[in-house]
């Protein structure tokens, strides 16, 4: 029934990391592309990173490149989302998320339940 599942979020100290997981169903992971976005406390969701279904193209925010990097296990219809050098400012719900446009945010329409990451100073 769920198409979309997210783990690996926690609390982690400035400077860390963390690896997130999504576990997508089959037939989400093979159709559609793949993304994560996030959204901290009194601020809007927003795009974070994502890959292409076919050629593996990633796309980042500025916030996060370098110090981020989404990647993909099509055997087990998983994307990851490998986080370093973590800040405070990146404390935010970690949403996994489905679109047709990989470096089209607005064309992402199905989304996780969310997984919370708290970045400590």
């Amino acid at each position: 029934q769920v198409q979309l599942e997210e783990s690996g979020g926690g609390l982690v100290q400035a400077g860390g990391s963390l690896r997130l997981s999504c576990a997508a169903s089959r037939r989400t992971f093979s159709t559609y592309e793949m993304g994560w976005f996030r959204q901290a406390p009194g601020k809007e969701r927003e795009f974070v990173a994502s890959i292409q279904w076919n050629g593996g193209r990633t796309y980042y925010a500025d916030s996060v490149k370098g110090r981020f990097t989404i990647s993909r296990d099509s055997a087990k219809n998983t994307v990851f989302l490998e986080m370093n050098s973590l800040e405070p400012e990146d404390t935010a719900a970690y949403y996994c998320a489905a679109g047709l446009q990989a470096g089209t945010p607005s064309s992402f329409f199905l989304w996780g339940q969310g997984t919370q990451v708290t970045v400590s100073s």
